[in-house]
């Protein structure tokens, strides 16, 4: 994989304009909507169970996020779920959460059980979490974690044959043979509510025009990284607010010379 292969997706996502179908959390709606209209792709917000399953239906990408679930969400996403499955649309899937409640992780477990998930993206315990192995978790935030993350990633993606994304200081993702990583990013993400979903999403975006799953999730995380790195330049001595909107207009202003200027991904053996 070269830095050319990923200059090329993050160009079809912006000529084509994917639709990007979320079911997201209350949280981080508004800043996940703009994020994808800053990258270039189309967001819509649909949750109805009424509806869920046509939208799902004409989308380049479905993202579930449970990170605000309640039963009628749910309901949604197993329906939305199967219908992308059923119409060749790839599920990017969000655990926010898995193992802080048992509801939470029961959840995530039923969602990868009754629905074909392309690539599923959190960090290191909300994966373990969901595969069955023991690591703790404090909340829906990412904390330090010991165990080696690599290896999680390559079992993982084994256990539940996908595409796994595992995001901390550094970005692991691996389909259970190809594994990267990832060294864009850069620590403010941490202090602004939604950026790790909003990360699923654009996953979701660069997923929807690249069937290269593994491919597909290198180039948004490296670009992702990239647009962070930027805007943290830009408002180093101003605080997370003015980042969050300065990130905004970076995921909107990175290019394709600047992944192959700043990105830094490696392929590794597991």
């Amino acid at each position: 994989m070269k830095h050319d292969d990923l200059q090329v997706v993050l160009q079809k996502v912006r000529e084509v304009n994917p639709l990007v179908h979320n079911i997201t959390n209350v949280v981080v709606t508004n800043f996940t909507a703009n994020g994808l209209l800053a990258l270039g792709a189309s967001p819509v917000m649909a949750y109805a169970a009424e509806e869920v399953a046509d939208m799902a239906r004409i989308a380049s990408a479905l993202v579930l996020n449970i990170g605000t679930l309640n039963p009628q969400t749910v309901e949604s996403m197993l329906i939305a779920g199967k219908s992308a499955n059923e119409n060749g649309v790839p599920v990017i899937f969000d655990p926010v959460g898995a193992g802080a409640t048992n509801y939470r992780t029961a959840t995530a477990q039923q969602i990868m059980k009754e629905v074909r998930v392309s690539i599923i993206r959190g960090n290191a315990a909300e994966i373990a979490n969901v595969v069955g192995e023991k690591w703790e978790i404090k909340g829906v935030d990412a904390g330090e974690t010991n165990g080696n993350v690599i290896e999680l990633a390559a079992l993982a993606a084994q256990k539940m044959n996908c595409v796994v994304v595992i995001t901390g200081k550094e970005d692991i993702i691996s389909d259970g043979k190809r594994t990267y990583i990832i060294s864009n990013g850069h620590p403010i993400l941490t202090k602004v509510t939604g950026t790790g979903c909003l990360l699923t999403s654009v996953i979701g975006a660069f997923a929807g025009v690249e069937k290269d799953f593994v491919l597909a999730s290198v180039a948004a995380l490296t670009y992702y990284g990239i647009a962070a790195e930027k805007a943290a330049a830009k408002t180093a001595d101003a605080g997370p607010g003015s980042f969050q909107v300065e990130f905004l207009n970076q995921l909107a202003q990175v290019t394709g010379e600047d992944i192959s200027k700043f990105g830094s991904f490696k392929s590794v053996s597991y």
